[in-house]
């Protein structure tokens, strides 16, 4: 029984010798030293080898045992410092031992590096261990004169290296972290800078936020927030403007300077320091209230926003951002170094644009209101993140309802938006959330403007109902037709958007009551839905802008050429076919001389809609320039496109447009290149429909031709166009 029972100790006592080899080694290294061991190499032997290689393997497994505790996350204990830098100052005092005292200061080195690295406590205990090293050394040798000397002279510069180097660590340490707080606190005045002047708190106030962590995050998050939507909006006006420079200066919490918070500009020389806000053209409209617009083909003057060596002006626009009761907040200012006048809608835009930079402002100020629930304030940020990520109107649709319903606890949930048809006001159900009478039926449903809370909402611009109702049920929200059953409470938010009401927010519970909080959450989710689905709109209609032509509503010039790199590139790659239209109104200029310019452009907003029509899904039509069209067409060989060429020019033959004058009829001229016939490239295709399509026009017009038929080759039997 003692036999068997001995057995599973055996382990723990193989672990205990292993953990106790370090030590054992410095300590064995320790009594040689203090009997006149490695006193030079003619006196090494087969004791001092045996020596060095189990200081050697101690040394080994103390480094080792540290590495394990470090990836395992444990602390480094004492007994594992001590056993490390034992081993080390052995190995240290065996060299200078068999060298001589010329040697000692890398013990000085090793001690310095040990006092840096090591807790204090294991430095004060290893330069202990040194100082008794040194004494077994020095003391030990042989008599001679001055031994004392040379301890006392070793121990002192053990002390100075060891203190002094852990003096200057520390100093090192402190100032650091010294600059590090430095840098924090100068950041957190940055941003209560620019909270004050946001009006997040007030501008007077003299509380910090130093000591309040929480504060500090939202406080940093709303600045970052209202930059975010400054910075957005300059782009949006930099690219609708054209603008040399596009810039928000908002006014200091003292509202003496102005000071610049982002722009987008092509000069290196706008004013980034604080600069009088009552001088030059930004002092004017702030004095005025008021837009300003100016332009000079020699330069304008006052321009105060630039420093040294500033570049020509010669049209500047200036717009103040007002609040509501009439306080200034700032300017946004854009210009041009070019003479191209701004024009109203310029203004329009830009003043939008400033509506949209304040109200970022305004929700900021909301949501501190609504911080004293963490929850709630977790919801909320989430909702708006939500919000804010939303890249389309229906994405915003989706965001605004999940997150008003998960805040709200709502039962039903709806966006709607409102649109003129014929100059008549129509309200659309956008998405709905909930269960309703009418069921999903209710989603995509449109309605003509009336007397129920909905509409009204729109045309007054206010949240209603204005107090809890009773008869829920008797209520008209959308239309007499759709009913929602139910519910105990009812709030219609506006989604506003500057001077513009976009539609409805609906929220609906089963509960008696809606409590305030979450009504005023409700409320700034409205704005803030309004302000995306607005920036969503504003991105999709400059999308449309960028790539169709005005007039036409067709792809424009630069938008065909990106087109076609690519369709020529997928028709390249699997070796397909591909063909290019290009058309041209005959005799258009006598068109314009002789019926006028408008009815000019109704032909080719005419013949425009019949390319439109007669060509297929997959085709790209653009509107090549002038009176000119260009038609893309994938996976068409030269005798289909023949056969949508002809449809194009007999729907445009048969077509009659009324005018003053009576009767107006016009027809077109086709050119048709096809590839791999004549290659993938671009402009070689290009070309070669434009050489068919003046072929066609010096034969008589009015007719399709291809390649082939102007090169005199066989002509293409068409069929008949269904």
């Amino acid at each position: 029984m003692n036999a068997l029972s001995s057995i599973p100790l055996m382990p723990k006592v193989v672990r205990h010798a292993v953990r106790s080899l370090p030590a054992a080694s410095v300590l064995l290294v320790f009594v040689h030293l203090a009997r006149n061991g490695f006193r030079g190499l003619n006196r090494l032997g087969w004791t001092e080898a045996f020596l060095v290689l189990f200081l050697l393997v101690g040394l080994g497994l103390s480094a080792l045992r540290r590495l394990r505790r470090s990836a395992l996350g444990a602390p480094v204990e004492l007994r594992d410092d001590l056993e490390l830098g034992g081993g080390l100052i052995a190995a240290a005092f065996i060299v200078v031992a068999i060298a001589g005292g010329v040697l000692f200061p890398i013990v000085y080195l090793l001690m310095a590096f040990l006092v840096a690295f090591l807790p204090r406590n294991a430095g004060l205990t290893l330069l202990g261990v040194a100082l008794v090293f040194d004494g077994l050394v020095t003391l030990g040798a042989p008599s001679k004169s001055g031994n004392w000397a040379s301890f006392a002279t070793h121990s002192l510069f053990l002390a100075l290296f060891a203190g002094l180097y852990h003096l200057v660590l520390s100093a090192r340490i402190a100032a650091a972290r010294q600059a590090e707080n430095d840098a924090v606190q100068k950041r957190i005045k940055e941003v209560e800078e620019r909270a004050r002047t946001f009006r997040l708190i007030s501008s007077g106030t003299q509380d910090s936020f130093s000591g309040m962590n929480q504060d500090e995050k939202w406080l940093v998050a709303s600045v970052k927030e209202i930059e975010g939507a400054v910075g957005a909006a300059l782009e949006v006006a930099e690219t609708a403007l054209r603008t040399h420079t596009c810039a928000a200066f908002l006014l200091t919490s003292d509202d003496k300077s102005l000071k610049l918070y982002d722009c987008r500009s092509t000069s290196e020389r706008i004013q980034r320091e604080r600069f009088n806000a009552g001088e030059g053209i930004i002092g004017g409209v702030l004095k005025r209230q008021a837009p300003v617009r100016m332009n000079s083909p020699n330069g304008l003057k006052g321009i105060t926003y630039y420093d040294g060596g500033a570049p020509q002006v010669s049209a500047v626009l200036a717009v103040p951002i007002i609040e509501a009761g009439g306080l200034v907040r700032g300017v946004l200012v854009a210009d041009r170094v070019m003479h191209e006048p701004f024009s109203d809608q310029d203004e329009r835009l830009l003043s939008t644009i400033a509506g949209e930079v304040l109200r970022a402002m305004e929700v900021e100020r909301v949501m501190t209101y609504i911080r004293k629930s963490r929850d709630e304030k977790d919801r909320f940020f989430r909702a708006i993140e939500e919000l804010n990520r939303a890249g389309s109107p229906e994405q915003v649709f989706v965001a605004v309802l999940e997150s008003a319903r998960q805040i709200a606890s709502l039962d039903f949930c709806a966006v709607t938006l409102v649109s003129e048809v014929e100059g008549k006001r129509v309200h659309k159900v956008a998405r709905m959330t909930g269960v309703t009478a009418a069921g999903k039926a209710l989603e995509g449903r449109s309605f003509a403007d009336n007397n129920g809370l909905v509409a009204n909402v729109v045309r007054y611009g206010a949240p209603l109902p204005g107090r809890d109702i009773k008869a829920m049920d008797r209520q008209v929200i959308f239309d007499e037709e759709t009913q929602i059953r139910g519910l105990g409470a009812l709030k219609i938010f506006p989604l506003t958007a500057g001077d513009r009401i976009l539609g409805t927010l609906v929220a609906g519970s089963r509960k008696k009551v809606l409590d305030q909080d979450v009504l005023r959450m409700l409320e700034v989710m409205a704005i803030q839905a309004a302000q995306a689905v607005l920036r969503a709109q504003l991105f999709e209609q400059m999308e449309r802008m960028a790539t169709t032509d005005g007039l036409t509503s067709l792809l424009n010039h630069r938008t065909f050429q990106s087109k076609a790199d690519e369709y020529l590139a997928q028709s390249k790659r699997y070796q397909r076919k591909v063909s290019l239209i290009l058309t041209d109104i005959d005799h258009f200029k006598s068109v314009n001389d002789t019926y006028g310019h408008p009815m000019g452009d109704a032909v080719l907003r005419g013949v425009a809609k019949i390319l439109r029509d007669k060509a297929r899904d997959t085709d790209i039509v653009a509107r090549y320039g002038g009176e000119e069209f260009a038609i893309i067409m994938p996976e068409t060989d030269a005798k289909g496109a023949l056969v949508i060429a002809e449809r194009i020019r007999e729907a445009v033959k048969a077509e009659v447009f009324q005018t003053e004058m009576g009767p107006l009829k016009v027809t077109l001229s086709l050119g048709i290149a096809t590839g791999p016939d004549y290659g993938y490239e671009k402009q070689q295709l290009i070309d070669l429909a434009d050489q068919c399509l003046y072929h066609a026009k010096r034969h008589g017009r009015n007719q399709s031709v291809t390649v082939a038929q102007m090169q005199g080759g066989k002509k293409l039997q068409v069929a008949e166009a269904g």
